[in-house]
């Protein structure tokens, strides 16, 4: 059990109901991965996931009270590594542009491999963004944009380096995290065919024209400094 864990109840009778509570969390979980994954976020309702964990809906709302929120702890695994990453990353103090484009390479081959769950999520932070209204509140615990902030990553590095110098202070880094977060979950969508290298060009490009510009100068790189040759 990791320090982040709630400690298990005494009582063997608790531990037990703990046990199984845990159990039902996880098979809804990878029900709803399946489930969002093969069907999208509009074909897919909590009373599929929940037949697919073989529990009653009940069971399921008990657990996830939306969709919303569902898909939120089904998205968050796949992102968290990268926030844990970006944190090293400015802790050893590593150069800006070679964490940034690792960061954004790593998430793009997580939006081509897992398409129609960063599609599903994608969907689920657009309606929930509409329901609300405005932007995330801290206190709302069932806001997908807080159970999977996508965006943390990118900005706490583009953060460090404009703290450094190495970037240029504008555009802030909350908003040129979200512009190539939210373009990167649109091509997800929109562009099935489009390879992770590829993706990951276009939003380098997109940043550091943004951030570091002379970067795209160098005549040597033909301007696109972030392509891959296959």
């Amino acid at each position: 059990m990791s320090s982040a864990d709630p400690p298990r109840p005494a009582d063997p009778r608790a531990r037990a109901a703990q046990t199984k509570r845990d159990r039902t969390r996880r098979a809804l979980l990878d029900a709803a991965d399946a489930t969002f994954g093969s069907r999208g976020w509009a074909r897919t309702r909590i009373e599929d996931v929940a037949a697919a964990a073989g529990v009653s809906a009940a069971t399921a709302y008990n657990h996830f009270p939306s969709k919303h929120t569902l898909i939120g702890h089904v998205f968050a695994p796949l992102v968290h590594p990268l926030f844990v990453q970006a944190e090293r990353d400015v802790a050893a103090d590593r150069p800006v542009v070679a964490a940034l484009e690792d960061q954004i390479r790593a998430l793009a081959r997580t939006t081509s491999r897992h398409r129609e769950l960063a599609a599903s999520f994608f969907a689920a932070v657009q309606d929930y963004t509409i329901r609300v209204e405005g932007p995330a509140d801290p206190t709302d615990e069932i806001d997908p944009r807080l159970l999977a902030p996508v965006p943390d990553a990118i900005r706490i590095l583009v953060e460090h380096g404009q703290d450094t110098g190495a970037l240029r202070p504008y555009p802030a880094a909350g908003d040129m995290a979200t512009i190539v977060v939210n373009t990167m979950l649109t091509r997800a969508m929109n562009r099935p065919d489009e390879t992770a290298d590829a993706r990951a060009e276009l939003l380098l490009t997109i940043l550091f024209g943004a951030l570091c510009p002379e970067m795209l100068l160098d005549a040597a790189t033909e301007g696109r400094p972030f392509r891959r040759r296959s």
